[in-house]
């Protein structure tokens, strides 16, 4: 079967919600911004999970911080503008610490009734590109990640606030935001998954989805 098929067993509400995806909130603090060639510096993934009602809620974080790849690039820039010390802190290298994401995000996956898990972000194929990059090099077995689609929060934004950046939306929305703890990837991805929470229930609210049965086993466009 295709992972990302649905198969036949009972759907869970979240995952009738996105058509037996697990959105899983993504973010990455890296040495530049090309993935094939800049270190990736940090990771954060943030799993959701939807109560009895269909309101999402954010669940779990997974932060990692990782050792740059033999012979990555580092922009000075990048390190200015993270704040990141690459020579004074505990790092893992790409070859532990991707797999390990993989393995709790397979879980969380399993446990919520999915069939794969979707990277939302804020800018979302930055994200996903440098996670696609890193599992590469390091070929890590099982990607539970869809390879190109992705949520993407600055999208959603745009339309729900009329704004796109990650700060000021969330000073739009009402979602306590420091700039001081900004570009820590667990910070980052944690507001990330506090807004795209927000956006999906108030679209419930609003008379969108209401977590009625839908049949997945009927075609859909990949």
């Amino acid at each position: 079967m295709n992972p990302a098929e649905p198969s036949s067993s009972p759907k869970s509400l979240l995952a009738q919600r996105f058509r037996g995806f697990l959105p899983v909130v993504v973010d990455v603090e890296t040495g530049g911004f090309n993935a094939a060639t800049d270190a990736l510096l940090e990771i954060a993934a943030v799993t959701l999970r939807m109560d009895d009602n269909g309101i999402l809620h954010r669940d779990q974080t997974f932060d990692f911080h990782v050792d740059p790849f033999e012979g990555a690039n580092v922009e000075q820039s990048a390190l200015d503008f993270t704040g990141i010390d690459i020579d004074n802190r505990d790092a893992l290298p790409e070859e532990i610490a991707i797999p390990d994401l993989f393995k709790s995000i397979r879980r969380a996956v399993k446990d919520n009734g999915c069939t794969r898990a979707v990277v939302v972000g804020h800018n979302a194929h930055f994200d996903l590109g440098f996670v696609n990059a890193a599992a590469n090099r390091c070929d890590a077995k099982r990607n539970p990640f869809h390879p190109f689609s992705c949520f993407d929060t600055a999208t959603l934004s745009g339309l729900a606030f009329g704004h796109t950046v990650l700060a000021k939306t969330c000073q739009i929305a009402g979602i306590e935001f420091s700039n001081s703890a900004a570009h820590s990837a667990a910070y980052d991805a944690e507001k990330t998954a506090d807004l795209f929470c927000m956006i999906v229930n108030r679209w419930k609210e609003l008379g969108g989805w209401q977590g009625l049965p839908v049949d997945l086993q009927a075609p859909v466009e990949p």
